[in-house]
């Protein structure tokens, strides 16, 4: 096998001879996502705290945290030149015990620790409890896009949860946070789970 195909394959596999890259969108309305997940979507604050917040039992269950290649629709956002090595955290996000959402974080490996202190340390700590309450992290506006069986993070997940899928597209939304020179970037694939917290919500306020 080429080089180049090789390299494909390692992204996550080919999908009619190339690799299946995402279309991200500035509106959330551009990615055909019905209105419950459109709400989950454009969570404004802390995702971690909403899912807090509607569930009894919140866990970050850590899968990694290690030097990766940066994924190709991730370099330019991340103001990367060239394909190149960064640091990689994935978790999955639990309620209850049941995981509905992906989370992919990936720093340069030029940002120092003074830029983002707490990284390295994080464990099975939510990334949004030091993203949201420091002052000095500037958030960037959210994207979203439907991303499709063949997609590199889909691997991800499938291997995350076990090698099941609960359907062949699923939701997600990335961006990017500044603390001094550093940038970090942050995606989320919502799974289909995180729908069933609105009742579980819904119940608890009116209780």
């Amino acid at each position: 096998m080429p080089a180049a195909r090789r390299l494909v394959a390692r992204e996550g596999g080919i999908v009619g001879g190339r690799l299946r890259l995402a279309k991200w969108h500035a509106k959330v309305g551009g990615i055909g996502a019905d209105a419950g997940m459109r709400d989950w979507l454009t969570t404004p604050g802390s995702l971690t705290a909403r899912l807090v917040e509607s569930s009894a039992t919140f866990r970050v269950r850590r899968l990694h945290q290690k030097s990766a290649a940066c994924a190709f629709e991730e370099m330019a956002p991340l103001g990367l030149a060239r394909r190149t090595r960064v640091w990689e955290r994935e978790v999955l996000l639990c309620c209850d015990g049941v995981p509905v959402v992906f989370g992919h974080t990936v720093v340069p490996m030029a940002a120092t620790a003074s830029d983002w202190p707490l990284f390295s340390a994080l464990g099975e700590r939510s990334l949004g409890t030091t993203l949201f309450y420091d002052p000095k992290v500037r958030r960037g506006p959210l994207e979203f896009s439907r991303l499709r069986t063949g997609h590199p993070l889909l691997a991800c997940v499938r291997a995350a949860l076990g090698g099941e899928l609960d359907g062949h597209e699923f939701h997600a939304r990335r961006c990017v946070y500044r603390r001094h020179r550093g940038l970090l970037m942050v995606t989320e694939i919502f799974l289909p789970t995180v729908l069933n917290l609105a009742a579980t919500a819904t119940i608890k306020i009116a209780k």
